[in-house]
């Protein structure tokens, strides 16, 4: 029963880790400085681009879904964890029952069978909670980034701008640039008003 005990810590731990990890991590974007709007010298047929990190950072849509997967998954954690925990404490009052010699042998092969059938399913519905939680936030960023697509899309020919590049800490596709050239906040500032707006019809 130990070793059950012991798998059952390192699936909670490894499992709700990871489930973390998901929405959590990775570098904070940096802000859009204010100068950028005010130093914004890009016209009709001009390369342009955008600081994907500021944009999504400052993106009302992006920081409301993620808001919300953060607390479906303080959710699954808190879940998974009260089950672990008395998981865990059943098998306590199993090793002490086995200790004092109050079950027979019958009775604990039973309820052995019984804590390690348990701890089969935790294992399973923390793996299924985890495949649920990624594929939440895939569909969050794909919202999010068709969302960013299609508005940017009608700007570009709304300004008549030549191109549109992206740059971000991943991938720095713009390694020196006019910051003329840079309409992070102009874009930030038409997303986040369509948001709200079509946010309101709802």
């Amino acid at each position: 029963m130990n070793k059950i005990n012991l798998i059952i810590n390192i699936v909670l731990l490894v499992a709700v880790g990871a489930l973390f990890i998901i929405v959590f991590t990775g570098k904070k974007p940096s802000a859009v400085s204010d100068a950028t709007a005010e130093t914004v010298t890009a016209k009709a047929g001009d390369i342009v681009y955008i600081d994907l990190d500021s944009l999504v950072a400052q993106y009302d849509m992006y920081n409301d879904l993620r808001t919300e997967l953060q607390g479906k998954l303080s959710a699954v954690e808190n879940d998974l964890n009260k089950k672990g925990r008395a998981l865990e404490n059943d098998i306590k009052s199993f090793q002490e029952k086995m200790n004092k010699g109050l079950l027979t042998r019958s009775q604990a092969e039973t309820m052995g069978n019984e804590l390690a059938a348990r701890e089969q399913e935790l294992r399973v519905l923390t793996q299924q909670k985890q495949y649920e939680m990624q594929e939440e936030e895939a569909v969050m960023v794909n919202r999010v980034m068709d969302a960013i697509n299609t508005y940017v899309d009608a700007y570009q020919i709304e300004m008549g701008y030549s191109m549109v590049l992206t740059t971000s800490i991943t991938t720095n596709t713009v390694l020196a640039a006019d910051q003329g050239l840079n309409i992070t906040y102009a874009v930030v500032e038409g997303l986040n008003a369509e948001y709200v707006k079509n946010r309101n019809r709802k």
